[in-house]
């Protein structure tokens, strides 16, 4: 269609401010429960049976023994003080501010240490896949994300323990009648649990800004401009008007072709580089970029709705997009952004995104809302013209760098390049069953991938070692995360019957092992996910006692308790048909990171290590030991 048919169609369908906004009435923001505190003992008790397995009978003894003596003395007094404060705090949740301080005082580089990312699943048309078709659509669909977030058009999250009654008109026409005040005693009521939603303010216009010692964060209330990135040069142009509609799909377009046109050289000097660094060394170049004149630059970065990267980048596989997302090239990204919307030159799309503000449920929210709107809904068609009439009001972001800045920018480029060299990522799929398998066999998938990881370790190396597997407190008023430990006595049995004495162990007996993990699993998760772990808390009564500037327990000297927080396996995963796929570094040198998706009919990950040859062989060990699970649950003995 030629431009002024689109011009037309998109005034009936896109300009208004958010989805349904003048055929709906605002929604109820539902109020959240508070995060728990458990008890002491509780904490304790659940401390010890994760560590149960990792130690020898000696080393197990004297962890119980400072675990008591510590329940008795400095941690009772620490808990109770915890639960006062936590009493003269109720707008938050005893987690939030100690979970803040400890992503924005470490000094590690953000980029490989602590952003990941997750990809989009392609359009299922390919001619939508285009790079500026589909940036077009996605910018316009995050824009309504936006606007619909501001205006409380946005749908609350919410878990529902009966979809079908969900989607009912019924169920819809009775949560919007309720007061805010007894709306979360209304859901629970129909089996409806709604979600904290307090991440969502930092999702857009907003970036982490580089200081001595501790990070800030920083949200703008009301640009209306897109930052744009390509060839590590800067564009900025506003994608609201005055009134916030949002800019014709056709001007959008044309901004963006003008930028790739405009941007046809690498510069000499990629200040993107410095978002790749440590933190402290960033801190001190930032405050000479503001000394040489470029405040006004860094606060259109800072301030920009979010970040899009064209990249010049024709991946060849999916190993390859994993590593143009996770970290690219670096001068064209820049990490701080809460996150950036990365397209590739072949219409791949993803999101990286800053950890310090957010987890994944409020990134996988707003993924989901943008692909489904984007697929469905698109504003821009294949082959569409740009608007010839349009006038370019995109600016590009000069900055004044010295030789000293010039210098920081050559030494964190060639230190990221280091960095990225080390780490290797492997994508792996396992296509004998997925999630709809497990389920006839009444297990729990999720359970079943972590024992799988569990036995792979045990065949690679001989042992078992503390794992963490990523699980949502979102529940809760300002919940973050808590930690779900897989490793545990009955991993640890499954895994040595499995790989010391398959002759020796019946397929009944086996079988009987791996239902048993996927039953204790299964209430990990569920105490996780109320709140009930045991690692936020500890982590809490330790950030406690360093605030006060109080002697260190000897509960947290132990060794112990510094080994099991040394995360040799660490996991997560994000389930959505939006979802292609999704990953991080691993968080210790000697360590695997594993972004991992349970499929209907498949299951696979994302690998990363810093030791390349262990990490191919424990994908292929991996591959085994699904195989040995698959075998059992049909029935074959082991040979």
């Amino acid at each position: 269609p030629d431009s002024a048919l689109l011009a037309k169609d998109w005034e009936r369908r896109e300009r208004s401010p958010g989805p349904s906004a003048a055929r709906s009435r605002p929604f109820v923001y539902f109020c959240t429960s508070r995060l728990p505190i458990p008890k002491l003992e509780h904490t304790l008790k659940r401390y010890l049976a994760a560590q149960e397995p990792l130690l020898d009978d000696k080393q197990y003894r004297n962890t119980k023994r400072i675990a008591k003596e510590f329940e008795k003395g400095a941690g009772k007094r620490l808990h109770r003080e915890l639960v006062e404060l936590d009493e003269k705090n109720t707008h938050t949740s005893y987690i939030s501010d100690p979970w803040f301080n400890m992503y924005l005082s470490a000094r590690e580089p953000v980029v490989l240490n602590f952003n990941p990312f997750i990809s989009l699943t392609p359009d299922p048309r390919e001619a939508y896949n285009n790079q500026l078709v589909r940036a077009t659509n996605l910018i316009i669909s995050s824009i309504k994300f936006l606007n619909s977030l501001q205006n409380n058009y946005l749908r609350p999250d919410i878990y529902y323990g009966n979809p079908k009654w969900s989607e009912s008109r019924l169920f819809k026409n009775f949560i919007r009648l309720l007061p805010t005040s007894v709306s979360w005693y209304g859901a629970y009521m129909v089996n409806a649990y709604p979600l904290d939603m307090s991440q969502y303010k930092r999702l857009f216009r907003s970036s982490r800004i580089p200081k001595l010692n501790k990070d800030e964060l920083f949200t703008s209330e009301c640009s209306r401009h897109l930052l744009v990135m390509r060839n590590g040069h800067f564009y900025v142009f506003d994608v609201l008007d005055s009134v916030d509609n949002i800019l014709h799909p056709s001007e959008i377009v044309a901004h963006l072709i003008y930028i790739i046109q405009e941007a046809d050289h690498l510069p000499e000097f990629a200040l993107s580089y410095l978002t790749t660094e440590d933190r402290n060394i960033w801190a001190t170049v930032r405050q000479q970029l503001l000394e040489a004149g470029n405040e006004e630059n860094l606060k259109k970065i800072d301030s920009a709705i979010f970040c899009l990267c064209l990249d010049n980048i024709f991946p060849k596989d999916e190993d390859e997009l994993s590593q143009c997302l996770l970290h690219g090239n670096g001068f064209n990204r820049w990490f701080d952004k809460s996150f950036s919307l990365i397209i590739t030159g072949d219409g791949h799309a993803g999101i990286n995104f800053e950890h310090s503000w957010g987890d994944g449920v409020a990134v996988l929210r707003f993924v989901n809302e943008v692909y489904r709107n984007s697929t469905r809904h698109p504003a821009l068609l294949p082959h569409s013209r740009s608007s010839e009439t349009t006038v370019i009001t995109c600016e590009r972001l000069k900055f004044k760098l010295n030789d000293s800045i010039q210098s920081a920018i050559q030494v964190a480029h060639e230190k990221f390049d280091e960095r990225k060299k080390k780490m290797s990522m492997k994508r792996f799929q396992f296509r004998k069953f997925g999630k709809d398998y497990i389920v006839k066999q009444r297990m729990s998938p999720d359970a079943i991938f972590q024992l799988a990881c569990q036995i792979t370790f045990y065949r690679q190396f001989g042992k078992v070692v503390p794992s963490y597997e990523a699980c949502s407190t979102a529940a809760f008023k300002h919940g973050r995360t808590e930690t779900i430990r897989p490793t545990s006595m009955l991993t640890k049995q499954c895994s040595q019957a499995i790989v010391e004495e398959r002759g020796k162990r019946s397929v009944v007996e086996l079988r009987n092992m791996i239902d048993e993990c996927s039953k204790y699993h299964r209430r990990l998760q569920m105490e996780a996910a109320l709140g009930n772990g045991f690692d936020r808390h500890l982590f809490a009564l330790k950030h406690l006692a360093v605030s006060r500037g109080e002697p260190m327990p000897d509960f947290f000297l132990d060794t112990a308790y510094q080994k099991i927080n040394h995360n040799i396996i660490s996991t997560s995963t994000l389930q959505s048909p939006a979802v292609n796929l999704g990953g991080f570094g691993p968080v210790v040198s000697d360590g695997f990171g594993i972004g991992y998706h349970v499929s209907d009919n498949w299951l696979g990950c994302n690998a990363t290590s810093y030791l390349d040859e262990e990490l191919q062989e424990f994908l292929r060990c991996l591959e085994y030991s699904l195989n040995d699970i698959f075998d059992i649950l049909e029935g074959r003995p082991l040979m």
